[in-house]
């Protein structure tokens, strides 16, 4: 059995060692409490995260409710075998429409918490095609439907920002904006490994990026 949540911006996946809250722990909470229909109290103890979204990307977190079934979820992602959408917005007037962006990734040496294009770095693509372009407080915004077809660490963020145009609101990469970083994972597509059958599953456009593009 699956559990989809729409993870906000700010609150992390798994524990990073600080006693930060976790979007696990919360949801473990929830469904102990009683508040997530469909879903027993004891199930709160069987709940794993299946995948990771960044602190401060929004949308589609799915977890497993059942250690029975977990291997067949498991093997699911990393089969790749998952379609994952996302909405994001970057800096600048993009003047291509589509484009499928493939540099490797790798680890800046320099700085821990960074990611970049690196010759030396593992198999990345990115597909992103433009929505709509517009100017917001007198500079130009590009709205992005992007396609993951690898996992890599801010792979998003770091192919954006090498190819010139960074998400608004990714202070790390270049393009600090007060109203947070502007990346939102939109749609989940895939076909139940227990069930067989087709699953689609769409995340609301959160109201940070509604208030930018206000026609999505």
């Amino acid at each position: 059995m699956l559990l989809a949540v729409d993870k906000p911006a700010g609150i992390i996946v798994h524990g990073d060692g600080t006693g930060a809250p976790t979007l696990t722990g919360l949801m473990a909470e929830r469904i102990r409490g009683g508040s997530v229909p469909g879903v027993s109290l004891a199930q709160a103890d069987e709940l794993q995260a299946l995948q990771r979204l960044d602190r401060d990307t929004s949308g589609i977190v799915l977890f497993s409710l059942c250690k029975r079934t977990q291997g067949a979820y498991d093997r699911l992602i990393a089969e790749r075998s998952i379609s994952k959408r996302y909405l994001a917005i970057a800096c600048g007037k993009i003047s291509w429409d589509e484009r499928s962006l493939t540099w490797p990734i790798g680890r800046d040496r320099h700085d821990a918490r960074r990611m970049r294009v690196s010759k030396t770095g593992k198999a990345a693509h990115t597909h992103a095609a433009v929505l709509d372009r517009r100017r917001v407080d007198g500079r130009w915004l590009t709205l992005l439907d992007v396609q993951l077809h690898t996992g890599r660490k801010h792979q998003i963020r770091v192919h954006l920002a090498h190819a010139g145009f960074p998400l608004l609101g990714d202070a790390l990469y270049g393009a600090p904006d007060s109203r947070g970083l502007m990346l939102h994972a939109h749609e989940l597509a895939f076909t139940d490994p227990v069930s067989g059958e087709p699953v689609r599953i769409v995340a609301p456009v959160p109201a940070r990026m509604l208030a930018l593009f206000p026609h999505m």
